[in-house]
Protein backbone atom coordinates (compact mmCIF):
# COMPACT_ATOMS: atom_id res chain seq x y z
CA UNK A 1 0.00 0.00 0.00
CA UNK A 2 1.48 3.31 -1.12
CA UNK A 3 0.89 6.08 1.44
CA UNK A 4 2.01 9.52 0.29
CA UNK A 5 -0.40 11.66 2.34
CA UNK A 6 -1.90 11.07 5.78
CA UNK A 7 -4.86 12.97 7.16
CA UNK A 8 -4.52 13.61 10.90
CA UNK A 9 -7.61 14.43 12.94
CA UNK A 10 -6.56 15.91 16.28
CA UNK A 11 -3.30 17.71 16.97
CA UNK A 12 -2.77 17.28 20.69
CA UNK A 13 0.15 15.45 22.31
CA UNK A 14 -0.41 12.33 20.20
CA UNK A 15 -1.58 13.92 16.94
CA UNK A 16 1.29 16.43 16.76
CA UNK A 17 3.81 13.64 17.45
CA UNK A 18 2.25 11.60 14.63
CA UNK A 19 2.88 14.59 12.37
CA UNK A 20 6.57 14.60 13.34
CA UNK A 21 7.08 10.89 12.65
CA UNK A 22 5.31 11.12 9.31
CA UNK A 23 7.07 14.26 8.08
CA UNK A 24 10.49 12.80 8.96
CA UNK A 25 9.50 9.80 6.81
CA UNK A 26 8.74 11.96 3.73
CA UNK A 27 4.98 11.52 4.18
CA UNK A 28 2.84 14.59 3.55
CA UNK A 29 0.49 15.56 6.40
CA UNK A 30 -2.85 17.36 6.45
CA UNK A 31 -3.82 18.01 10.04
CA UNK A 32 -7.04 19.39 11.51
CA UNK A 33 -7.65 20.53 15.08
CA UNK A 34 -9.91 23.42 16.13
CA UNK A 35 -7.41 24.48 18.80
CA UNK A 36 -5.92 27.89 17.80
CA UNK A 37 -2.65 26.88 19.50
CA UNK A 38 -2.08 24.00 17.07
CA UNK A 39 0.62 25.75 15.05
CA UNK A 40 2.69 26.65 18.13
CA UNK A 41 2.34 23.12 19.50
CA UNK A 42 3.46 21.61 16.19
CA UNK A 43 6.54 23.85 16.08
CA UNK A 44 7.57 22.68 19.53
CA UNK A 45 6.98 18.98 18.86
CA UNK A 46 8.70 19.05 15.46
CA UNK A 47 11.76 20.72 16.98
CA UNK A 48 11.83 18.13 19.79
CA UNK A 49 11.56 15.29 17.28
CA UNK A 50 14.38 16.57 15.07
CA UNK A 51 16.55 17.12 18.13
CA UNK A 52 15.96 13.54 19.29
CA UNK A 53 16.46 11.92 15.88
CA UNK A 54 19.74 13.76 15.31
CA UNK A 55 20.99 12.37 18.61
CA UNK A 56 19.73 8.89 17.82
CA UNK A 57 20.96 8.28 14.29
CA UNK A 58 23.80 9.24 11.98
CA UNK A 59 21.39 9.20 9.05
CA UNK A 60 20.53 12.64 7.66
CA UNK A 61 17.21 13.65 9.22
CA UNK A 62 14.85 16.43 8.20
CA UNK A 63 11.15 17.16 7.81
CA UNK A 64 10.88 15.86 4.26
CA UNK A 65 7.10 15.75 3.99
CA UNK A 66 4.83 18.74 3.41
CA UNK A 67 2.75 19.95 6.37
CA UNK A 68 -0.66 21.55 5.85
CA UNK A 69 -2.82 22.83 8.70
CA UNK A 70 -6.37 22.74 7.34
CA UNK A 71 -9.68 24.19 8.50
CA UNK A 72 -11.95 21.13 8.44
CA UNK A 73 -12.10 17.36 8.68
CA UNK A 74 -13.12 17.22 5.04
CA UNK A 75 -9.94 19.05 3.94
CA UNK A 76 -7.78 16.77 6.07
CA UNK A 77 -9.14 13.47 4.77
CA UNK A 78 -10.19 14.19 1.17
CA UNK A 79 -7.51 12.72 -1.08
CA UNK A 80 -5.46 11.31 1.82
CA UNK A 81 -4.15 7.73 1.57
CA UNK A 82 -4.45 6.92 5.29
CA UNK A 83 -6.33 8.54 8.19
CA UNK A 84 -5.12 8.64 11.81
CA UNK A 85 -7.60 10.02 14.35
CA UNK A 86 -6.30 11.22 17.73
CA UNK A 87 -9.26 12.92 19.35
CA UNK A 88 -10.47 12.78 22.98
CA UNK A 89 -11.22 9.36 24.55
CA UNK A 90 -15.03 9.55 24.34
CA UNK A 91 -16.86 6.93 22.35
CA UNK A 92 -19.73 9.29 21.43
CA UNK A 93 -17.23 11.79 20.02
CA UNK A 94 -15.25 9.04 18.24
CA UNK A 95 -18.40 7.79 16.54
CA UNK A 96 -19.27 11.29 15.33
CA UNK A 97 -15.73 11.83 14.06
CA UNK A 98 -15.60 8.48 12.26
CA UNK A 99 -18.93 9.07 10.54
CA UNK A 100 -17.73 12.42 9.24
CA UNK A 101 -14.29 11.07 8.31
CA UNK A 102 -15.81 8.11 6.43
CA UNK A 103 -18.15 10.40 4.49
CA UNK A 104 -15.21 12.31 2.99
CA UNK A 105 -12.46 9.65 2.75
CA UNK A 106 -11.99 7.30 -0.19
CA UNK A 107 -13.80 3.98 0.17
CA UNK A 108 -10.56 1.97 0.43
CA UNK A 109 -8.73 4.36 2.76
CA UNK A 110 -7.89 2.89 6.18
CA UNK A 111 -9.24 4.87 9.12
CA UNK A 112 -7.22 4.29 12.29
CA UNK A 113 -7.81 5.60 15.79
CA UNK A 114 -5.03 6.31 18.29
CA UNK A 115 -7.42 5.31 21.09
CA UNK A 116 -5.73 3.77 24.11
CA UNK A 117 -8.66 1.60 25.12
CA UNK A 118 -11.92 2.04 23.18
CA UNK A 119 -13.13 -0.78 20.96
CA UNK A 120 -12.94 -0.41 17.17
CA UNK A 121 -16.26 -2.31 16.83
CA UNK A 122 -17.96 0.61 18.56
CA UNK A 123 -16.30 3.09 16.18
CA UNK A 124 -17.46 1.12 13.12
CA UNK A 125 -21.12 1.65 13.89
CA UNK A 126 -23.06 3.66 11.35
CA UNK A 127 -20.28 4.31 8.82
CA UNK A 128 -19.84 3.17 5.24
CA UNK A 129 -17.18 0.52 4.56
CA UNK A 130 -16.69 -0.34 8.26
CA UNK A 131 -14.18 -3.06 7.35
CA UNK A 132 -11.43 -0.40 6.98
CA UNK A 133 -11.65 0.79 10.63
CA UNK A 134 -8.91 -0.20 13.10
CA UNK A 135 -7.23 1.04 16.24
CA UNK A 136 -3.57 1.92 15.78
CA UNK A 137 -2.55 2.66 19.37
CA UNK A 138 0.90 4.33 19.66
CA UNK A 139 2.90 5.26 22.74
CA UNK A 140 4.12 8.69 23.79
CA UNK A 141 6.33 10.09 22.32
CA UNK A 142 4.97 8.68 19.07
CA UNK A 143 7.93 9.97 17.06
CA UNK A 144 10.40 7.87 19.12
CA UNK A 145 8.72 4.81 20.65
CA UNK A 146 8.24 2.09 18.02
CA UNK A 147 5.34 0.06 19.50
CA UNK A 148 1.98 0.32 17.75
CA UNK A 149 -0.87 -1.95 18.85
CA UNK A 150 -3.20 -2.80 15.94
CA UNK A 151 -6.72 -3.88 16.89
CA UNK A 152 -9.45 -4.83 14.45
CA UNK A 153 -13.17 -4.67 15.12
CA UNK A 154 -15.84 -7.25 14.38
CA UNK A 155 -16.15 -6.03 10.78
CA UNK A 156 -12.45 -5.21 10.11
CA UNK A 157 -10.94 -7.18 7.23
CA UNK A 158 -7.68 -9.11 7.62
CA UNK A 159 -6.34 -7.32 4.54
CA UNK A 160 -6.79 -3.93 6.24
CA UNK A 161 -4.86 -5.13 9.31
CA UNK A 162 -2.11 -6.46 7.04
CA UNK A 163 -1.86 -3.19 5.06
CA UNK A 164 -1.87 -1.10 8.25
CA UNK A 165 0.96 -3.20 9.71
CA UNK A 166 2.98 -2.72 6.51
CA UNK A 167 2.49 1.05 6.63
CA UNK A 168 3.41 1.39 10.29
CA UNK A 169 6.52 -0.75 9.70
CA UNK A 170 7.54 1.49 6.83
CA UNK A 171 7.59 4.52 9.13
CA UNK A 172 9.85 2.79 11.64
CA UNK A 173 7.33 1.27 14.04
CA UNK A 174 6.89 -2.21 15.51
CA UNK A 175 3.32 -3.35 14.78
CA UNK A 176 1.82 -5.72 17.35
CA UNK A 177 -1.49 -7.17 16.16
CA UNK A 178 -3.87 -7.86 19.05
CA UNK A 179 -5.62 -11.09 18.06
CA UNK A 180 -8.78 -10.53 20.11
CA UNK A 181 -10.62 -7.25 20.56
CA UNK A 182 -10.34 -6.28 24.22
CA UNK A 183 -10.65 -2.96 26.05
CA UNK A 184 -7.32 -1.19 26.72
CA UNK A 185 -5.54 -3.80 24.54
CA UNK A 186 -2.28 -5.26 25.92
CA UNK A 187 0.30 -2.79 27.19
CA UNK A 188 -2.14 -0.41 28.87
CA UNK A 189 -3.84 -3.26 30.73
CA UNK A 190 -0.51 -4.31 32.23
CA UNK A 191 0.50 -0.73 33.00
CA UNK A 192 -2.89 -0.07 34.59
CA UNK A 193 -2.38 -2.94 37.05
CA UNK A 194 0.95 -1.42 38.08
CA UNK A 195 -0.66 2.02 38.35
CA UNK A 196 -3.49 0.78 40.60
CA UNK A 197 -1.07 -0.93 42.98
CA UNK A 198 1.10 2.19 43.15
CA UNK A 199 -1.93 4.24 44.20
CA UNK A 200 -2.61 1.80 47.04
CA UNK A 201 1.01 2.11 48.24
CA UNK A 202 0.77 5.91 48.27
CA UNK A 203 -2.66 5.87 49.89
CA UNK A 204 -1.36 3.66 52.72
CA UNK A 205 1.75 5.77 53.23
CA UNK A 206 4.10 2.96 52.18
CA UNK A 207 5.96 5.00 49.55
CA UNK A 208 6.06 8.35 47.77
CA UNK A 209 5.68 8.89 44.02
CA UNK A 210 9.44 9.41 43.72
CA UNK A 211 10.25 6.20 45.60
CA UNK A 212 7.87 4.22 43.42
CA UNK A 213 9.41 5.70 40.26
CA UNK A 214 12.85 4.72 41.59
CA UNK A 215 11.61 1.18 42.23
CA UNK A 216 10.86 0.84 38.50
CA UNK A 217 13.51 3.06 36.86
CA UNK A 218 16.51 1.57 38.68
CA UNK A 219 15.45 -2.07 38.40
CA UNK A 220 12.74 -3.75 36.33
CA UNK A 221 12.32 -0.75 34.00
CA UNK A 222 15.85 -1.25 32.69
CA UNK A 223 15.17 -4.93 32.04
CA UNK A 224 11.83 -4.16 30.44
CA UNK A 225 13.59 -2.11 27.77
CA UNK A 226 14.74 -5.33 26.11
CA UNK A 227 12.72 -8.20 27.60
CA UNK A 228 9.24 -8.34 29.06
CA UNK A 229 8.10 -10.04 32.26
CA UNK A 230 7.86 -13.52 30.77
CA UNK A 231 11.40 -13.74 29.43
CA UNK A 232 12.61 -12.07 32.64
CA UNK A 233 10.86 -14.67 34.80
CA UNK A 234 12.09 -17.51 32.59
CA UNK A 235 15.64 -16.45 33.44
CA UNK A 236 14.65 -16.17 37.12
CA UNK A 237 13.71 -19.85 36.99
CA UNK A 238 17.32 -20.80 36.25
CA UNK A 239 17.98 -23.94 34.23
CA UNK A 240 14.48 -25.13 35.11
CA UNK A 241 13.06 -22.22 33.07
CA UNK A 242 9.50 -20.99 33.25
CA UNK A 243 8.04 -24.24 34.63
CA UNK A 244 10.38 -24.12 37.63
CA UNK A 245 9.68 -20.42 38.20
CA UNK A 246 5.91 -20.90 38.12
CA UNK A 247 6.10 -23.94 40.37
CA UNK A 248 8.21 -22.06 42.91
CA UNK A 249 6.56 -18.64 42.88
CA UNK A 250 3.09 -19.42 41.49
CA UNK A 251 1.50 -20.01 44.91
CA UNK A 252 2.39 -16.43 45.90
CA UNK A 253 -0.23 -15.22 43.40
CA UNK A 254 -2.83 -16.23 46.01
CA UNK A 255 -1.19 -14.11 48.69
CA UNK A 256 -2.74 -10.69 49.43
CA UNK A 257 0.19 -8.72 48.02
CA UNK A 258 -1.72 -6.73 45.45
CA UNK A 259 -5.28 -5.56 44.89
CA UNK A 260 -7.03 -5.38 41.53
CA UNK A 261 -9.26 -2.42 42.34
CA UNK A 262 -7.70 0.99 42.90
CA UNK A 263 -8.21 2.99 46.10
CA UNK A 264 -10.81 5.71 46.41
CA UNK A 265 -9.38 8.91 44.91
CA UNK A 266 -10.12 11.13 47.91
CA UNK A 267 -9.07 14.79 47.99
CA UNK A 268 -6.39 13.86 50.53
CA UNK A 269 -4.88 11.24 48.21
CA UNK A 270 -5.03 13.51 45.16
CA UNK A 271 -3.40 16.37 47.08
CA UNK A 272 -0.64 14.10 48.39
CA UNK A 273 0.14 12.76 44.91
CA UNK A 274 0.13 16.28 43.42
CA UNK A 275 2.43 17.65 46.14
CA UNK A 276 4.87 14.75 45.86
CA UNK A 277 4.88 15.00 42.06
CA UNK A 278 5.68 18.73 42.27
CA UNK A 279 8.59 18.00 44.61
CA UNK A 280 9.84 15.24 42.32
CA UNK A 281 9.85 17.55 39.28
CA UNK A 282 12.23 19.99 41.06
CA UNK A 283 10.80 23.01 39.22
CA UNK A 284 11.67 21.54 35.82
CA UNK A 285 9.26 22.56 33.05
CA UNK A 286 7.31 20.06 30.99
CA UNK A 287 9.53 20.94 28.02
CA UNK A 288 12.68 20.16 30.04
CA UNK A 289 11.22 16.87 31.20
CA UNK A 290 10.21 15.95 27.64
CA UNK A 291 13.73 16.53 26.34
CA UNK A 292 15.26 14.55 29.22
CA UNK A 293 12.78 11.74 28.48
CA UNK A 294 13.70 11.77 24.78
CA UNK A 295 17.44 11.74 25.52
CA UNK A 296 17.06 8.69 27.78
CA UNK A 297 14.90 6.85 25.22
CA UNK A 298 17.50 7.58 22.54
CA UNK A 299 20.32 6.20 24.72
CA UNK A 300 18.39 3.01 25.47
CA UNK A 301 17.46 2.49 21.81
CA UNK A 302 21.07 2.99 20.75
CA UNK A 303 22.25 0.47 23.33
CA UNK A 304 19.66 -2.05 22.17
CA UNK A 305 20.68 -1.47 18.55
CA UNK A 306 24.31 -2.30 19.37
CA UNK A 307 23.12 -5.53 21.00
CA UNK A 308 20.78 -6.33 18.09
CA UNK A 309 17.77 -6.98 20.29
CA UNK A 310 14.09 -5.96 20.62
CA UNK A 311 13.48 -2.28 19.78
CA UNK A 312 17.15 -1.96 18.76
CA UNK A 313 16.46 -4.20 15.77
CA UNK A 314 13.53 -1.98 14.81
CA UNK A 315 15.81 1.07 15.01
CA UNK A 316 18.53 -0.57 12.89
CA UNK A 317 16.03 -1.41 10.15
CA UNK A 318 14.45 2.03 10.39
CA UNK A 319 17.83 3.74 10.16
CA UNK A 320 18.36 2.08 6.77
CA UNK A 321 15.05 3.65 5.72
CA UNK A 322 16.16 7.09 6.92
CA UNK A 323 19.32 6.87 4.84
CA UNK A 324 17.30 5.71 1.85
CA UNK A 325 14.70 8.49 1.95
CA UNK A 326 17.36 11.13 2.58
CA UNK A 327 18.94 10.22 -0.75
CA UNK A 328 15.83 9.80 -2.88
CA UNK A 329 15.02 13.46 -3.44
CA UNK A 330 14.61 14.80 -6.95
CA UNK A 331 18.35 14.96 -7.59
CA UNK A 332 18.78 11.26 -6.71
CA UNK A 333 16.30 9.45 -8.91
CA UNK A 334 18.45 6.36 -9.53
CA UNK A 335 20.40 5.10 -12.53
CA UNK A 336 18.24 6.52 -15.32
CA UNK A 337 18.88 7.94 -18.77
CA UNK A 338 18.50 11.42 -17.28
CA UNK A 339 21.73 11.07 -15.28
CA UNK A 340 24.72 12.94 -16.68
CA UNK A 341 27.80 10.93 -15.73
CA UNK A 342 30.22 13.17 -17.63
CA UNK A 343 30.50 15.48 -14.63
CA UNK A 344 30.69 15.12 -10.84
CA UNK A 345 27.43 13.82 -9.35
CA UNK A 346 25.39 16.07 -7.05
CA UNK A 347 23.72 13.48 -4.84
CA UNK A 348 23.73 14.78 -1.30
CA UNK A 349 22.76 18.10 0.25
CA UNK A 350 21.64 19.30 3.66
CA UNK A 351 21.56 21.99 6.32
CA UNK A 352 24.03 22.15 9.23
CA UNK A 353 22.11 21.31 12.44
CA UNK A 354 23.03 23.14 15.69
CA UNK A 355 24.69 20.07 17.21
CA UNK A 356 27.26 20.00 14.37
CA UNK A 357 28.98 23.22 15.44
CA UNK A 358 31.54 23.99 18.16
CA UNK A 359 31.96 26.93 20.56
CA UNK A 360 33.10 29.08 17.61
CA UNK A 361 29.78 28.26 15.90
CA UNK A 362 31.67 26.54 13.06
CA UNK A 363 31.12 22.99 11.87
CA UNK A 364 33.34 20.48 13.71
CA UNK A 365 35.79 18.02 12.16
CA UNK A 366 33.72 14.99 13.16
CA UNK A 367 30.68 16.57 11.53
CA UNK A 368 32.56 17.04 8.25
CA UNK A 369 33.43 13.34 8.35
CA UNK A 370 29.80 12.52 9.05
CA UNK A 371 28.63 14.63 6.09
CA UNK A 372 31.21 12.97 3.82
CA UNK A 373 29.97 9.58 4.96
CA UNK A 374 26.44 10.66 4.07
CA UNK A 375 27.64 11.66 0.61
CA UNK A 376 29.19 8.22 0.17
CA UNK A 377 25.93 6.63 1.27
CA UNK A 378 24.07 8.69 -1.35
CA UNK A 379 26.34 7.16 -4.00
CA UNK A 380 25.65 3.69 -2.61
CA UNK A 381 21.90 4.26 -2.79
CA UNK A 382 22.28 5.34 -6.41
CA UNK A 383 24.09 2.14 -7.43
CA UNK A 384 21.89 -0.19 -5.39
CA UNK A 385 23.96 -0.79 -2.25
CA UNK A 386 20.86 -0.41 -0.12
CA UNK A 387 18.96 -2.19 2.65
CA UNK A 388 18.17 -5.19 0.47
CA UNK A 389 21.82 -5.50 -0.56
CA UNK A 390 22.95 -5.26 3.08
CA UNK A 391 20.49 -8.01 4.05
CA UNK A 392 22.22 -10.26 1.53
CA UNK A 393 25.43 -9.72 3.51
CA UNK A 394 27.29 -7.23 1.30
CA UNK A 395 28.45 -3.66 1.84
CA UNK A 396 31.30 -1.18 1.30
CA UNK A 397 33.53 -0.30 4.27
CA UNK A 398 35.82 2.76 4.44
CA UNK A 399 39.48 1.87 4.98
CA UNK A 400 41.02 5.31 4.46
CA UNK A 401 39.68 8.87 4.44
CA UNK A 402 41.57 12.10 3.77
CA UNK A 403 39.73 15.24 4.88
CA UNK A 404 40.77 18.78 4.00
CA UNK A 405 39.17 21.94 5.43
CA UNK A 406 38.91 24.84 3.00
CA UNK A 407 36.08 26.99 4.31
CA UNK A 408 33.75 27.55 7.23
CA UNK A 409 30.02 27.02 7.58
CA UNK A 410 27.68 27.73 10.49
CA UNK A 411 24.54 26.16 11.91
CA UNK A 412 21.48 26.65 9.72
CA UNK A 413 23.49 27.12 6.50
CA UNK A 414 22.91 24.81 3.54
CA UNK A 415 25.51 22.73 1.71
CA UNK A 416 25.77 20.26 -1.18
CA UNK A 417 28.32 17.72 -2.45
CA UNK A 418 29.92 16.85 -5.78
CA UNK A 419 31.08 13.24 -6.03
CA UNK A 420 33.56 11.74 -8.46
CA UNK A 421 34.74 8.14 -8.92
CA UNK A 422 38.53 8.21 -9.39
CA UNK A 423 39.14 4.48 -9.79
CA UNK A 424 37.55 1.13 -9.13
CA UNK A 425 37.84 -2.61 -9.45
CA UNK A 426 35.83 -5.60 -8.22
CA UNK A 427 36.80 -5.06 -4.55
CA UNK A 428 37.96 -1.44 -4.29
CA UNK A 429 36.35 1.93 -4.81
CA UNK A 430 38.32 5.22 -4.85
CA UNK A 431 36.04 8.27 -4.62
CA UNK A 432 36.36 12.00 -4.06
CA UNK A 433 33.79 14.35 -2.50
CA UNK A 434 33.80 18.16 -2.67
CA UNK A 435 31.54 20.03 -0.24
CA UNK A 436 30.17 23.47 -1.16
CA UNK A 437 28.11 26.17 0.51
CA UNK A 438 24.75 26.46 -1.25
CA UNK A 439 24.50 30.22 -0.73
CA UNK A 440 27.63 31.25 -2.63
CA UNK A 441 29.11 27.93 -3.88
CA UNK A 442 32.28 28.31 -1.78
CA UNK A 443 34.35 25.17 -1.40
CA UNK A 444 34.13 24.05 2.23
CA UNK A 445 35.91 20.72 2.40
CA UNK A 446 37.05 17.72 0.40
CA UNK A 447 37.02 14.07 1.33
CA UNK A 448 38.98 11.40 -0.52
CA UNK A 449 38.06 7.82 0.38
CA UNK A 450 39.19 4.27 -0.35
CA UNK A 451 36.48 1.68 0.31
CA UNK A 452 36.52 -2.12 0.21
CA UNK A 453 33.61 -4.31 -0.76
CA UNK A 454 33.01 -6.86 1.99
CA UNK A 455 30.98 -9.93 2.86
CA UNK A 456 29.62 -8.86 6.25
CA UNK A 457 28.56 -12.41 7.20
CA UNK A 458 32.11 -13.74 6.77
CA UNK A 459 34.09 -10.55 7.66
CA UNK A 460 36.21 -10.65 4.51
CA UNK A 461 36.60 -8.71 1.28
CA UNK A 462 34.83 -10.02 -1.81
CA UNK A 463 33.87 -8.90 -5.29
CA UNK A 464 30.83 -6.69 -5.69
CA UNK A 465 27.78 -8.18 -7.35
CA UNK A 466 27.71 -7.84 -11.18
CA UNK A 467 24.78 -5.39 -11.16
CA UNK A 468 26.69 -3.10 -8.76
CA UNK A 469 29.84 -3.32 -10.86
CA UNK A 470 27.87 -2.49 -13.99
CA UNK A 471 26.41 0.66 -12.43
CA UNK A 472 29.77 1.77 -11.04
CA UNK A 473 31.39 1.16 -14.41
CA UNK A 474 28.75 3.31 -16.11
CA UNK A 475 29.53 6.23 -13.80
CA UNK A 476 33.31 5.69 -13.99
CA UNK A 477 33.34 5.58 -17.80
CA UNK A 478 31.54 8.92 -17.86
CA UNK A 479 33.86 10.54 -15.30
CA UNK A 480 37.24 9.01 -16.10
CA UNK A 481 38.20 11.85 -18.46
CA UNK A 482 37.42 14.55 -15.90
CA UNK A 483 40.33 16.52 -14.56
CA UNK A 484 41.60 15.07 -11.28
CA UNK A 485 40.80 17.22 -8.22
CA UNK A 486 43.68 19.42 -7.04
CA UNK A 487 44.02 17.71 -3.66
CA UNK A 488 43.68 14.17 -4.98
CA UNK A 489 46.36 11.92 -3.46
CA UNK A 490 47.81 14.77 -1.44
CA UNK A 491 49.79 13.87 1.67
CA UNK A 492 50.28 15.91 4.81
CA UNK A 493 53.77 17.42 4.93
CA UNK A 494 55.64 20.54 5.90
CA UNK A 495 56.95 22.52 2.90
CA UNK A 496 60.73 22.29 2.57
CA UNK A 497 62.62 25.46 3.49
Amino acid sequence: MQVNTVGLIGGGVIGSAWAARLLINSVDVRIYDPDPKLSARLDKVLNNALRAYRKMTLAPVDLRGELQIVDSIEEAVHGSDFIQESGPERIDLKQQLFQEIASHAGDEVIIASSSSGLLPSDMQQGINNPERVIVGHPFNPVYLLPLIEIVGGQQTSKQVIHHAAEFYSEIGMHPLVVKKEVQAFLADRMMEALWRESLHLINEGVATVDELDQAIAYGPGIRWAFMGPYLTYRIAGGEGGMHHFMSQFGPSLKWPWTRFDGPDLTDDLLNRITEQSDQQAQNRSISELEQKRDDCIVSILQGLRVNETSAGQTLAKYEEKLYRISHTDDQTSGMTSDNDFNQPLQLHCGVVPPEWVDYNQHMTESSYLRAIGDASDALFQLIGVNEEYHQQGFSYFSVETHLTHQGEIRAGEAFYFHTQILNMDAKRLHIYHSMYATKDHRILATGEQMLLHVNTHESRTCSAEPVIMERLQTIYEGQRNLKLPVNCGRSIRMPSS
